[in-house]
């Protein structure tokens, strides 16, 4: 299927949408640890980086991620990450600083799954 937007999609998921980002707070690990900033796929956490239940969305797939209202679009990003509150229809995606990952809240978005 063709979006609107012109990419190439498979399917359509519904998700709540939270964020994080790399504070001790969302990842749990602090600057100096071997791991810090590193996600479960071995990817560096960053920008387009999302963490997903990989029973849903296998890790590595490339996604389009927006509101479901439209009011928002996260974009193109990469199913990179796990969590330990990510079951399920759930996305964390990744952002620069903890001010933006809490005003991000939760919300609810379209994950396209690209092809």
């Amino acid at each position: 299927v063709i979006s609107s937007k012109g990419f190439s999609y498979s399917r359509v998921i519904t998700c709540s949408a939270s964020a994080y980002d790399l504070s001790y707070e969302s990842c749990g690990k602090y600057p100096g640890d071997p791991h810090y900033g590193i996600t479960a796929s071995g990817m560096k956490a960053q920008y387009g980086v999302v963490a997903v239940d990989p029973r849903v969305i296998p890790l590595g797939t490339k996604l389009y991620i927006e509101a479901v209202d439209g009011s928002w679009t996260y974009g193109y990003c990469v199913a990179g990450d796990t969590g330990s509150g990510i079951r399920g229809n759930r996305v964390d995606l990744f952002y620069n600083s903890r001010a933006e990952a809490l005003s991000f809240g939760r919300r609810q978005a379209k994950v396209y799954i690209l092809n």
